[in-house]
């Protein structure tokens, strides 16, 4: 099951991530350039993620996981909660995890996602 260590360590392997605290001391933000793709509560057990989501597949995956729902405090058409208790596969979160990465990136100017992968 994946951990809030590991989480942090595979978002950071990504081009142009940084993370703060810009709410409070628990609520982890993990953002490409200036926009956020992750989101996650490092005190909450289990473990609790936010992460941005085609609305399409977002349907689809509330559908297949309990675990999935809509995102907390978040545009529920864009953004998922996905409780990390293992009935998720791992291989499946980290999907998830670039796939939000990726509609992040897309929505930036070319210009932007160039700088960032420099």
């Amino acid at each position: 099951m994946l951990s809030i260590k590991k989480i942090r360590t595979y978002c950071g392997s990504k081009k142009g991530v940084t993370e703060d605290f810009p709410f409070d001391f628990e609520t982890l933000v993990i953002r490409v350039g200036e926009k956020i793709f992750l989101l996650a509560n490092i005190a909450e057990k289990p473990l609790k993620i936010n992460l941005k989501c085609d609305p399409f597949r977002s349907i689809e995956l509330r559908g297949r996981y309990e675990q999935v729902t809509p995102g907390y405090h978040m545009n529920k058409k864009h953004w998922n909660t996905l409780c990390i208790d293992g009935m998720i596969p791992d291989n499946e979160v980290l999907e998830l995890i670039d796939h939000s990465y990726d509609l992040v990136m897309k929505g930036m100017k070319k210009a932007e996602r160039e700088a960032l992968m420099e």
